[in-house]
């Protein structure tokens, strides 16, 4: 088996609920942080999964809940999915037909490069690696599947 997993529909992949692990790191202050909880991909009725993310999140010693949700849409190309926010402005787009993708977002003046690995059928990770005027950051984010 190769470094990256082939997912031939993500959106059939992603469907339930994962364990997710966040490590964030500061690059400009060399400070960390930590996020921990779940993901549920739940179905939507136009084909596509709402992405709910909950857990805690800590940064600098203060530990507090933290929230995401996103929407996975069909992609332009079977199997692919089109990554939204919550209220449906576009994020990037997702395509693991190779197991491995890269994707980019534009944010204000700072530029978000993502690469997504998908490791087998239980493992996936996302690395995002923020950088501009406001920010200067690494995200690491393990999900693994709950059975």
């Amino acid at each position: 088996m190769g470094e990256f997993w082939p997912v031939a529909d993500v959106l059939a992949h992603l469907a339930g609920r994962w364990r997710v692990t966040r490590e964030v790191r500061d690059l400009a202050g060399d400070d960390a942080g930590r996020f921990e909880g779940v993901t549920d991909f739940v179905p939507l009725p136009d084909g596509g999964l709402l992405h709910e993310e909950s857990g805690t999140f800590t940064w600098q010693g203060v530990s507090r809940p933290a929230t995401r949700t996103l929407r996975f849409l069909p992609g332009a190309t079977p199997g692919t999915a089109d990554v939204r926010f919550a209220d449906g402005r576009p994020f990037h787009d997702l395509d693991l037909t190779t197991g491995h993708c890269l994707a980019g977002h534009p944010c204000a003046a700072d530029f978000y490069r993502g690469e997504f690995t998908v490791r087998d059928a239980d493992h996936w990770r996302t690395v995002w690696r923020v950088g501009g005027p406001a920010k200067d950051l690494v995200l690491t984010t393990d999900y693994v599947r709950e059975t």
